[in-house]
């Protein structure tokens, strides 16, 4: 196994290719979730441009690429996926039936840990250190938007029902209700970054957006286009003002749902839930073959998945004393956040307390 580890923009145009084209045929080998977005090279790029410290190491077989891990190194030797505060998928792209070992890997990049926390399916090296898996939704759009919609009457009738209601009543309360799938102008963006720090805080969660880095990478990610790849922002409009906007990023097949935020005056019509129907309906007929929601209990999320994917955290480990420590460190914070948001009878008071101090932030400002 031949490794060699770049800085982002030191990555030929041939390997970069060929990254591209393992992700494009990822679904025809028998791994699907390796074509998401999130594992993609122009998102690797992009966050190098706006981290320090990102690489990539390339691992080839008979001179040609075989792999590609993009990584995060801190001084001691701790690494994280290149987008750790970001809540994106993670992970190496390989081709399929190559085998490599995790550890020599690790040697390679001069790494004596590698934690993760949304390592999607078909990657056994990393598998192995999963200390723990979790449901991630999805929404099958790839036999079209009336099959899915005909999914979601049969599954969940009275959310649909409801749903599609709210949007005839928000047009006929406002009008002028339209839907644009892939809006170009950056003002819109800053409105829905906007909103999603308002809600961060309303809500007592961590603003992500107060990483000036988050902010220029989504930014720099709404600019980038190629064949397979492009940053999306959609966005619902009532009488010509955004009432709901998500940006994800989408290479040929998938959809990676990533901020969905709406304006909280429009909360009685649930701009949002309107917002995610209309965007199936714009991928199924631009080709995609799902949405990925992302981990996370969300009500939404299950009245409008199909089914669910795996994503499992943990870490891999050399012998070193690095290790040891990071391990016995993170471990215990990781089990009791995971117990917390398994069990309802711990989740819904940590959430209540969480949303109270969210109060307390918007009072104080």
């Amino acid at each position: 196994m031949d490794i060699s580890v770049y800085r982002p923009g030191e990555l030929s145009a041939a390997d970069r290719a060929a990254w591209t084209s393992m992700q494009s045929k990822a679904h025809l080998q028998g791994s699907p979730e390796l074509a998401n977005p999130f594992l993609s090279p122009e998102f690797a790029l992009a966050v190098g441009r706006c981290r320090r410290g990102v690489r990539i190491a390339v691992v080839r077989e008979d001179g040609e690429p075989a792999a590609f891990f993009p990584f995060q190194r801190t001084a001691t030797g701790v690494g994280r996926p290149s987008a750790s505060a970001s809540r994106t998928r993670r992970g190496s792209s390989d081709r399929p039936g190559f085998t490599w070992d995790a550890r020599e890997l690790l040697r390679a990049c001069g790494l004596a840990v590698w934690e993760f926390d949304h390592l999607v399916q078909g990657q056994e090296p990393f598998a192995a250190g999963a200390r723990a898996s979790f449901p991630s939704p999805v929404m099958d759009v790839d036999q079209g938007y009336d099959a899915y919609l005909r999914h979601l009457r049969s599954r969940a009738p009275k959310f649909t029902r409801t749903t599609l209601a709210k949007e005839r009543r928000l047009g006929r309360d406002v009008g002028g209700v339209r839907y644009v799938h892939d809006e170009r102008d950056p003002a819109v963006l800053r409105t829905l970054m906007g909103w999603k720090s308002a809600q961060y805080r309303r809500t007592g969660r961590s603003d992500r957006f107060a990483h000036d880095w988050i902010s220029h990478l989504v930014q720099r990610l709404f600019h980038t286009r190629s064949e397979p790849f492009a940053g999306i922002l959609s966005v619902l409009y009532a009488d010509e003002r955004p009432v709901a906007a998500h940006f994800g990023l989408r290479t040929e097949r998938v959809l990676a749902c990533w901020f969905p935020a709406y304006d909280p005056a429009w909360a009685k019509y649930s701009p949002g839930l309107v917002l995610h129907l209309r965007m199936a309906e714009a991928a199924a007929a631009d080709g995609i073959a799902y949405l990925d929601l992302g981990r996370g209990q969300k009500e939404y999320k299950d009245s409008l998945k199909t089914r669910e994917i795996t994503v499992s955290e943990g870490w891999v480990t050399r012998r070193h004393p690095v290790a040891i420590g990071h391990r016995a460190r993170r471990a215990p914070v990781r089990a009791l956040r995971n117990t917390v948001q398994s069990r309802p009878e711990l989740f819904a008071p940590a959430d209540r307390m969480l949303k109270n101090i969210g109060r307390l932030r918007s009072y104080n400002q």
